[in-house]
């Protein structure tokens, strides 16, 4: 590693502070991306900002009909929330598949998605839910959220503190993964709710995405029959040593299939 500063504060006034002052500084929560990153000498901040200590980050309620889950909630506490397990069932099972067991209790709901890598599970949730994100500074749509590779509508110093998921009246969720590393291949969240039907993919692409077709089919019929025979063009999706564009794209199809299966 480099060298760098550390700091610790307590509250979330205190912690934009510090990121405000240094552009180079980074926020750390669970660290399962910076400290590997940091290791390997593939990142050098000024400073490094633990959220941990900032108890307004905690907590997971349910608001009327809403679930609201803060930015430092770790995955094992999604997972076996009274509030998430009985409002929205299929959050709580995806938060449940995150990683292995020392994943989920270290990484955090708000560092996945503010990190945004093509492979998480939480940004098909929060696209697919149709939540919002709540930074320190103002409120913002998943649909205008997610936007590149490992890239958000985040502003330098800004500071994801909550996200708002509407209670859907169906949910579901399924993923492929990588058999070493867990980290999706393709998955699929799907919901009818609030925010009508909404289809979001992950692992497939460079950033989660939604398959318009598929809502639109699942709008007039809501049947893992509805999305059988839509296809997903490979043009502009992941292709590697695990898996190529075209083997991606088959599996939102069957993805799409077992998320709405397991939605009911």
């Amino acid at each position: 590693m480099y060298e760098f500063a550390y700091h610790k504060p307590s509250s979330v006034a205190d912690a934009v502070k510090l990121l405000s002052a240094d552009p180079e500084a980074r926020p750390i929560a669970g660290g399962h991306t910076l400290l590997p990153a940091l290791k390997h000498r593939l990142a050098r901040p000024t400073a490094l900002v633990d959220l941990s200590g900032i108890a307004e980050l905690r907590g997971i309620r349910r608001e009327g009909d809403k679930v609201v889950i803060g930015a430092l909630a770790r995955h094992a506490e999604v997972a076996n929330s009274d509030a998430v397990k009985g409002a929205i069932p299929a959050l709580a099972r995806l938060a449940g598949t995150i990683g292995d067991v020392q994943v989920r209790n270290r990484g955090t709901l708000g560092g996945s998605v503010a990190n945004n890598d093509p492979a998480a599970d939480y940004p098909a949730a929060v696209l697919g839910l149709g939540a919002t994100v709540v930074t320190d500074r103002r409120r913002i749509a998943a649909d205008d959220f997610f936007t590149g590779m490992f890239s958000t509508a985040l502003e330098p110093g800004e500071l994801l503190v909550a996200i708002e998921f509407p209670i859907p009246e169906k949910a579901g969720y399924a993923k492929m993964k990588n058999p070493a590393s867990r980290y999706v291949m393709t998955g699929a969240f799907v919901s009818r709710g609030p925010q009508g039907v909404r289809v979001a993919i992950n692992g497939a692409g460079p950033c989660v995405f939604r398959q318009r077709e598929m809502e639109a089919a699942l709008a007039a019929n809501w049947s893992p029959d509805a999305v059988a025979n839509i296809r997903q063009s490979p043009d502009g999706l992941n292709s590697d040593i695990h898996g190529s564009a075209e083997y991606r794209a088959h599996l939102v199809t069957v993805m799409a299939k077992r998320a709405v299966a397991d939605a009911g």
